[in-house]
C-alpha cells in the first residue's frame, strides 16, 4: 500500500465521523474505503471491484463513472457557480422546475427545491401548515405516517418517521405526528389479528385504519398523510392492489394532503418516473431526491400541486422558508443533464422490461430455508430472513445482531456485492441496483446471496 493510501485510511480513522455507523467495529480494522466507480460497479483502495447492488444508497440510477454529467457541473460552475433562489432566479432552476413539472402527474406544478429528501420531507410538512392556516383551517398541523417507514433526520421529518431506535435519543420532537400500520401483507395476519387476508383485503383494511386515525385525532386537526409508493425501512413493502385509491379517497373526503415520499421511488426506480405512476394515484405533494442527480451532485426537491400555490400568490404572504443552497445552479445543471441520460437511453424502458428477470432471480432464493419473503417493484427489492419459513418466526435481538452485523453485511461485501443487511424492521437484505444493471449483474447479486445465506443458516 503506497503512503498516500495509507494517509487516507487513517484520516478516516482519526477524523471522519461516519453517518449511521457504530464506530466500535473499525477499532481493530480498517474503515472500507471506496475510490471510484464505473457502471455498476465500484472500486476499493485496495483495487477490489464490488458490484453496486444498492445504487450507492438507492441515488446512482445512471450508473458511476458519466463524464458528461461531470463536464456539465464543470461547465456550469465556470458560468455561475452560485446563486440562492431568495427572490431571485437562475436558469438551470427554472429550467429544471418547468422539466420536472412536465413529468409529474396532475398538476403538481410547482417545485421547491432543497439539498435532500429530510428537507424536502421538512419542506412539504411546514408547507401543509402553513396553507391550511391561510385557507382558515388553522388546527389542521397533524401528520399521519406508517409504521417502521424513514422519512429523515431533520427534527420534523424525524417526528413522521416510524422507527422508535432512531428518534428515542432526540426527544422531544416536533408534536403531532401519528402512526398507522404500514403495507407488509406478509405479516399481515400478526398486524391485523385476522388470518387468511387476500392483498386486497388488507390493503383496504390498513387504508382504512388511516381514515380511523384521522377520525380518532379529528378532521379539523390533521394536515398530511406521508407515504412512500413502496414503503423503504422495514425492506420494501409494495402497496397491496387498491391502497393507494382508498387512501386518496380517504384523504380527499377529509381534506388531508396525500404527501408522496418518493425520495427512492422517483425517477426511475420503480421504472416509472414518479413512484406514484406505478401505482396510479396522483398525490398533492411530492418529495424527492437522491436520483434527480444519479448522486453526482446534491438537490431535492418539494412538488407541489398548483392549489396549494394559490394562497401564495396575492398580497404579502410568503412561505418564510428555504435553503442556502437549494435549487444549486450546479446541481440543477447536472439533474438536467442526468434526465437527458434517461430519455436518451429509456432508462424507464430498461428497468420496466428487466423487472421480471430481476424478480425470478431474486424469487429463486426462495428455496433457502432461511428466506422468508421476496417482495418489490421495479428495481427495488427486499429479501425477509426467517427463523423457520413455516411458522414465519423472526430472529430474536441477539439472534439478529449476530446475523446481519456480525456476518452478513461484511460477507455479503467480503464477496464482492454492497447491498443492505437491515434490522430497522424484521431482518431484510435490500438491493436497489443502478438502472443500467442487467441479466449479468442480476445472476451475479443471485449468485452471491445464495453463497452468503446458504453459510448465514450454517451459523445459526
Amino acid at each position: 500500500m503506497t503512503q498516500p493510501e495509507n494517509d487516507v485510511l487513517k484520516a478516516a480513522q482519526d477524523n471522519l465521523w461516519l453517518h449511521f455507523t457504530r464506530h466500535s467495529a473499525y477499532q481493530q480494522s480498517e474503515i472500507p474505503t471506496i475510490v471510484r466507480g464505473e457502471g455498476s460497479y465500484v472500486y476499493d483502495i485496495h483495487g477490489k471491484r464490488y458490484l453496486d447492488g444498492l445504487a450507492g444508497l438507492f441515488v446512482v440510477q445512471v450508473g458511476h463513472g458519466r463524464q458528461e454529467l461531470g463536464e456539465a457541473a464543470a461547465k456550469q460552475a465556470q458560468e455561475l457557480a452560485f446563486f440562492p433562489l431568495w427572490s431571485y432566479a437562475h436558469p438551470k432552476a427554472a429550467e429544471l422546475a418547468q422539466r420536472l413539472a412536465s413529468y409529474t402527474p396532475g398538476e403538481l406544478n410547482r417545485v421547491f427545491f432543497t439539498t435532500g429528501g429530510g428537507e424536502a420531507v421538512e419542506t412539504a410538512w411546514k408547507l401543509a401548515k402553513q396553507y391550511y392556516k391561510l385557507v382558515g383551517k388553522p388546527l389542521k398541523h397533524k401528520v399521519i405516517s406508517r409504521q417502521i417507514a424513514y422519512h429523515g433526520t431533520p427534527q420534523g421529518a424525524l417526528s413522521i418517521t416510524g422507527i422508535p431506535a432512531f428518534k428515542q435519543m432526540f426527544e422531544p420532537l416536533v408534536p403531532g405526528s401519528v402512526r398507522v400500520p404500514n403495507t407488509n401483507h406478509y405479516r399481515a395476519d400478526e398486524i391485523t389479528g385476522v388470518k387468511g387476508m387476500t392483498p386486497e383485503e388488507y390493503g383496504f383494511w390498513a387504508a382504512e385504519r388511516v381514515a380511523r386515525a384521522i377520525e380518532m385525532e379529528g378532521p379539523d386537526t390533521v394536515a398530511a398523510v406521508f407515504a412512500e409508493p413502496v414503503q423503504n425501512a422495514g425492506g420494501c413493502f409494495p402497496p397491496p392492489p387498491g391502497y393507494f385509491q382508498r387512501l386518496r379517497e380517504i384523504c380527499d373526503e377529509y381534506d388531508v394532503l396525500l404527501v408522496s415520499d418518493e425520495v427512492i421511488c422517483a425517477f426511475g426506480r420503480l421504472g416509472t418516473m414518479f413512484g406514484g405512476q406505478k401505482f396510479d394515484y396522483v398525490p398533492d405533494i411530492i418529495t424527492c431526491a437522491k436520483g434527480l442527480t444519479s448522486g453526482y451532485s446534491p438537490i431535492g426537491a418539494m412538488i407541489a400541486h398548483e392549489r396549494l400555490f394559490e394562497p401564495f400568490k396575492n398580497g404579502d404572504t410568503m412561505f418564510a422558508h428555504g435553503y442556502t443552497f437549494g435549487g444549486h445552479p450546479v446541481s440543477s445543471a447536472v439533474a438536467l443533464a442526468n434526465l437527458d441520460i434517461f430519455e436518451r437511453e429509456d432508462l424507464l424502458g430498461h428497468v420496466t422490461r428487466n423487472e421480471p428477470l430481476f424478480k425470478q432471480t431474486l424469487d429463486g432464493l426462495r428455496d433457502l430455508p432461511i428466506v422468508g419473503d421476496v417482495r418489490g417493484s421495479g428495481y427495488f427489492w427486499g429479501i425477509e430472513l426467517v427463523k423457520d419459513k413455516a411458522t414465519k418466526e423472526t430472529f430474536s435481538a441477539e439472534e439478529s445482531e449476530r446475523l446481519l452485523r456480525g456476518f452478513l453485511s461484511k460477507a455479503l461485501f467480503d464477496a464482492g456485492l454492497y447491498c443492505r443487511a437491515d434490522d430497522r424492521g424484521d431482518p431484510v437484505i435490500q438491493l436497489s441496483p443502478p438502472l443500467i444493471a442487467g441479466p449479468e449483474e442480476f445472476a451475479e447479486i443471485g449468485s452471491i446471496l445464495r453463497d452468503v445465506l446458504t453459510q448465514a443458516w450454517a451459523r445459526l
